[in-house]
């Protein structure tokens, strides 16, 4: 193969940037895609280019090549650190030796829209020793991708896109950052089925986010440990640590949690700025800690990319912002219940392990809600860190079944059980303000959820009603219940169900949001919560078919779910008939005592 076929390649790649667009595009690459996760997709990710690797002898046949396919011959190069590295392990050489550029010459979409084709160019001159690996890339097509730019590269929504690609086929496949041009990227392997002619999908996140990257390549890692052999042969794993390298990274896990926790307890965000960097001798003055054991900290929290390093001081970091208590989605009463009570609990899990019993209440000798109930500090954190995750009811206004109730005639009404602090039903009531909302949740919960209904300017279209979950009213048209199922055992499970489908009338949905484990074993979010839930709850995440059963036993039907950001899904069920003495008298079915209504999650 030579360089005309290069040039061939370069205009199909051309030809193809100028004739997709992302709607185009994702249901080719991920063909089990349903309309739900196409539209949080396309929400979310433009089309930004078509990448190839090609092979000039030198700059002056590269531009030729650009010339002949009615790209910028002119257009400016630089370095390209991820594709070096990616060749320089795949073939074994030094990375210094690859000669590796990266170009962007522009081209249109049908409508217009301004993209690129992303051209890296490894110089071959004639009678290298590099031949047989150009030979041997351009036969394999390693580097060729379809990449989308994230439009708002906030890291809970950049874990949660990546979550949604996976459900949906799309393997991890390494990434790396770009620090010439400042960019994240995180490589996908489309499923066998993809129709677009690519394998291979990157998500391009401008700025560097090194703990979703992190978990991205850890991610990698653990699909290339499952690999089959003759799969690990077709691709190799590019990002793989030695054995005891990723083992000592696992097991230094517990420091992360807490230097995360310690920077939030400091309020080490608070006085530190995003725009310019703090001297750290002035930062320890502020925050009323030693200087030298506070540089040691910032040292690590760099490695995270909490705090980035400048001069003699740091300045805080995108990740790092979200560590303010003040910020938008702040995501500071998680690092402090995280790196807290949960913690603790978590240092027992051999005693979980070993009985089955939630090591929470064997370390503070009662379950977490009664736990937290009792104490007002840790209740209003508990309260706060559900609202932290609250990144995954984004798409969740949009939902068919909510649109549909807004444009009853009649009106209709949004029961929210176990509401928390009113964070969902406040979404749902501003995104339709013909809706009416009631809320169920413990007496301090209650007074939250006013705070927060206020706030969004709903306070006067929501109920309010303080109780268990045998008191779930009656006459709604739409139920939520919201991360709630998975703090209890299948039994109770059940019961809250009944009492839901007792309460509803013939015509109601109720719409269940939680987190999914995959049904292959593939890594999720859910995975972790799962242990999560077993040693601080007693609870569990479970299956989509081990809800539809659940659903079952209550006497409803799984009708459908859509996938949500953060490895989330809202799954919907119905009574199948109306049942002799059940609607919206909201029927008893045995007082249940005790206890809270949901835990974080």
């Amino acid at each position: 193969m030579t360089t005309e076929d290069d040039t061939f390649r370069l205009r199909a790649t051309a030809d193809f940037v100028r004739r997709h667009d992302a709607a185009t595009l994702l249901p080719l690459l991920l063909p089990d895609l349903d309309d739900a996760a196409l539209r949080t997709l396309t929400r979310h990710l433009g089309f930004a280019h078509a990448a190839l690797l090609v092979f000039p002898p030198d700059a002056r046949a590269l531009r030729a090549e650009l010339a002949a396919c009615g790209l910028a011959a002119d257009t400016p190069s630089g370095p390209s650190t991820v594709v070096r590295r990616r060749l320089a392990e795949r073939h074994h050489r030094a990375a210094e030796a690859l000669d590796v550029t990266i170009l962007r010459p522009a081209a249109h979409g049908p409508d217009g829209t301004a993209r690129t084709v992303e051209v890296f160019a490894l110089t071959v001159p004639p009678g290298s020793d590099l031949q047989a690996l150009a030979d041997h890339e351009r036969a394999h097509q390693h580097e060729a991708h379809i990449a989308f730019e994230v439009a708002d590269p906030e890291p809970l929504l950049l874990r949660g896109l990546c979550t949604l690609l996976a459900e949906h086929g799309a393997g991890p496949d390494g990434g790396g950052h770009n620090p010439h041009e400042d960019v994240t990227v995180l490589y996908f392997t489309a499923p066998a089925a993809a129709r677009a002619g690519y394998r291979r999908l990157e998500l391009c996140a401008p700025g560097e986010h090194r703990a979703v990257l992190t978990a991205h390549l850890a991610a990698t890692e653990a699909t290339a440990a499952t690999a089959t052999t003759a799969t690990t042969a077709a691709r190799p794993a590019v990002t793989a640590r030695p054995p005891a390298e990723t083992l000592l990274h696992l097991l230094t896990g517990a420091w992360t949690t807490q230097a995360l926790a310690a920077c939030a307890r400091l309020r080490l965000p608070e006085a530190l700025s995003t725009a310019e960097a703090v001297p750290t001798d002035a930062l320890a003055r502020r925050t009323g800690t030693h200087s030298r054991a506070l540089a040691t900290l910032l040292r690590y929290l760099a490695m995270l990319g909490v705090v980035a390093p400048e001069g003699d001081g740091h300045r805080l970091t995108a990740v790092g912002d979200l560590l303010r208590e003040d910020a938008p989605g702040s995501m500071r009463p998680l690092a402090l219940l995280y790196g807290g009570p949960f913690y603790r609990s978590f240092g027992e899990l051999d005693h979980t392990l070993r009985t089955g019993e939630a090591a929470f209440d064997h370390l503070f000798g009662e379950n977490h809600f009664d736990h937290f109930a009792r104490d007002p500090e840790l209740a209003d954190l508990f309260d706060r860190s559900m609202a932290a995750s609250a990144r995954m009811f984004d798409p969740v206004p949009d939902h068919p079944v909510l649109t549909a109730a807004a444009r009853s005639p009649a009106g209709a009404t949004v029961v929210d059980v176990a509401g928390g602090n009113g964070e969902l039903l406040a979404r749902v009531l501003t995104a339709h303000p013909r809706l009416r909302g009631v809320l169920l949740e413990r007496p301090h919960a209650v007074e939250a959820a006013r705070r927060t209904m206020a706030r969004a300017g709903c306070a006067d279209r929501c109920g309010y009603r303080a109780g268990d979950f045998a008191d779930v009213p009656g006459g709604g048209d739409v139920y939520l219940l919201s991360r709630v199922l998975h703090d209890w055992d299948d039994d109770r499970c059940r019961e809250i169900l009944r009492h839901c489908a007792r309460a509803m009338p013939a015509h109601a949905d109720l719409l269940v949001l939680e987190r999914l484990l995959p049904a292959d074993g593939s890594p999720s979010l859910a995975t972790a919560w799962d242990l999560h839930m077993m040693c601080n709850v007693g609870g569990r995440e479970r299956e989509a078919g081990h809800y539809a059963a659940l659903f079952a036993d209550a006497g409803l039907a799984l009708v459908d779910r859509t996938p949500l950001p953060l490895g989330a899904a809202l799954l919907r069920a119905r009574r199948p008939t109306a049942a002799p003495g059940t609607g919206a008298s909201g029927e008893r079915a045995g007082q249940q005592g005790g206890g809270g209504l949901r835990t974080a999650g």
